[in-house]
């Protein structure tokens, strides 16, 4: 039996060095693809623009309001922009902005951003736009 307990005793033996060797190999791998993981995170951080930024943090309709506002007032959109991702990096500026706040943002400074506006009613289960049901209405009235 002492042969039997030997054998068993190497192979366990051989056993725990390749479990070992595993593990330290996996470790190793690990690691090294965390640091690769920081890198690319350091070098994407360095790309991020201000606008990205903002971006990042635009809710419904905010991307519409950004994009009006760099149209038509492209110079002082471009501070604003600066200014807001200065805020979002040093965590004094955390919540979502939608169009509405945004919008409200800068008419506030004195920048009018000027929107495309549409009204929908409801007609025959359908939406359909205002001008277009009031010249329906216009052109009932012209046949009667």
């Amino acid at each position: 039996m002492s042969d039997n307990d030997s054998e068993l005793q190497r192979l366990q033996a051989k056993r725990l060095a390749e479990m070992q060797k595993n593990i330290s190999s996996r470790e190793i791998t690990e690691e090294t693809s965390k640091s690769t993981e920081e890198t690319s995170k350091s070098d994407e951080e360095k790309i991020v623009t201000p606008r990205d930024l903002l971006i990042k943090q635009l809710g419904f309709r905010g991307l519409e309001v950004l994009t009006n506002a760099e149209f038509q007032f492209p110079n002082e959109t471009k501070v604003v922009i600066e200014k807001l991702s200065e805020l979002i990096k040093t965590g004094e500026l955390n919540e979502i902005l939608d169009g509405g706040k945004l919008l409200a943002l800068f008419r506030s400074i004195g920048l009018s951003v000027r929107m495309d506006t549409k009204i929908n009613v409801q007609q025959d289960g359908k939406f359909v736009s205002l001008t277009d049901k009031l010249s329906n209405t216009s052109n009932n009235d012209d046949v009667e």
